[in-house]
């Protein structure tokens, strides 16, 4: 369809601004094909909403069907690697698997479970700022964004703190399978770090067999025991998956969010005036507003149809988390950023069985993190126009430079 012209998630410049696009996309209908990466695309939010909670769709298919049966052609022998790691992880896995995996997991994601981090989460805020602001600034990205939420997950884990810098690059080059149409080099650094972190968990869960913490690892190996049903290539997928999910999404808000109040003085101005009060509904803008993963993909296991277009089974749909998140007929001035708006149903953790299982612990890093360096550093300023990083999906900044 024409409309689909708008969407260019390979153009540089539609990255950085993919707002009128989005707008055009939503005016033009509630579906579109979009032959460049073989998907439908879905830009207004009840439609992103519903098939969310759809179970007509699925993370997979291969709980129902056989590559060949959906009309889908296996991926590469070499990618294996990546996949036997994606593909045993929660978030692509369909009930029964994902249903037994996501009850044993959440007990560590519970509010009243994340609430008892708080000070945890907030010695590290507070070390963090307080060394950024000793420094008179840097990059906001790489010295607060990425360590804080790599350093809780790892400190949930049970990661020995000497080993977590190894997780953000092995994260970052298996998020890279995430984007559209990824070419062999981004498949095969994601092949490497799938293998080297799988080396590594394997590892990690052995020593803690003979030697249990008061880690996710130790309680997911007891959990093992007692005969719950969780294989070792499970946890280590699940522990992975934990890692990515857990970080990538509260590293890009709080990059994107600042850069967003930086170009709103106003809203940042009553943010400095009155932090306690406004965070709990500026978060939640700016998850909308500077939403962190722009599409989600999902696979048609049965025929559905959206507005006269029947979208068949072995279809794939990408759900524009970012359109929906900006759609007129839900938010008010949605292309304005108000840190006080109260109705705000974005899309930006999910919905349906695959809500973000970390939402607590994403609410309440990025409240640490924004709250702390309000205070710390109440004269915070941009020094220079940041870039975007050509990813798409995963939408984030390749730094954010400032000054305090």
């Amino acid at each position: 369809m024409p409309a689909a012209a708008a969407f260019q998630p390979w153009s540089p410049e539609f990255v950085a601004d993919p707002w009128p696009g989005f707008a055009e996309l939503r005016d033009a209908g509630r579906v579109h094909y979009f032959p460049p990466s073989n998907q439908w695309l879905i830009p207004r939010h009840a439609d992103v909403s519903a098939l969310l909670r759809d179970r007509r769709l699925g993370r997979t298919y291969l709980h129902r069907f056989s590559h060949e049966e959906f009309g889908r052609t296996p991926p590469p022998p070499a990618h294996e690697p990546f996949h036997v790691l994606n593909d045993n992880g929660l978030l692509d896995l369909e009930p029964p698997d994902h249903t037994r995996l996501r009850r044993l997991v959440s007990k560590a994601f519970t509010p009243r479970t994340v609430e008892q981090l708080t000070p945890v989460i907030g010695k590290l805020v507070n070390s963090l700022v307080g060394d950024f602001v000793a420094a008179g600034g840097g990059d906001l990205l790489t010295a607060i964004a990425e360590p804080l939420p790599v350093a809780v997950i790892a400190e949930m884990l049970g990661i020995p703190g000497a080993d977590q810098p190894l997780l953000r690059p092995w994260s970052a080059a298996i998020c890279g399978m995430y984007e559209l149409k990824p070419d062999e080099e981004t498949a095969r650094r994601a092949v490497q770090a799938s293998l080297e972190f799988s080396a590594y968990l394997r590892e990690l869960i052995a020593a803690r067999r003979k030697s249990p913490g008061e880690d996710l690892i130790s309680a997911l190996i007891a959990a093992y025991d007692e005969g719950d049903r969780l294989n070792e290539q499970e946890m280590i997928s699940t522990c992975v998956l934990l890692l990515n999910a857990g970080h990538e999404a509260t590293v890009n808000t709080t990059a994107n969010g600042w850069l967003a109040l930086f170009r709103h003085p106003g809203q940042l101005a009553a943010l400095r005036a009155a932090p306690d009060a406004l965070l709990p509904t500026a978060v939640e803008e700016l998850l909308r507003y500077a939403t962190p993963l722009q599409l989600f993909e999902r696979w048609v296991l049965d025929d559905i149809e959206i507005d006269g277009t029947v979208i068949p089974r072995g279809a794939e749909v990408a759900l524009l988390f970012g359109s929906a998140n900006r759609d007129p007929a839900v938010f008010d001035r949605p292309e304005e950023l108000d840190l006080s708006r109260t109705d705000n149903p974005h899309v930006s953790l999910g919905a349906g069985i695959h809500y973000c299982l970390g939402a607590p612990l994403a609410r309440l890093e990025l409240a640490a993190s924004f709250g702390a360096l309000l205070r710390a550093a109440p004269a915070l300023r941009l020094t220079t126009e940041p870039s975007w990083k050509p990813n798409f999906v995963i939408r984030g900044l390749e730094e954010l430079l400032v000054e305090v």
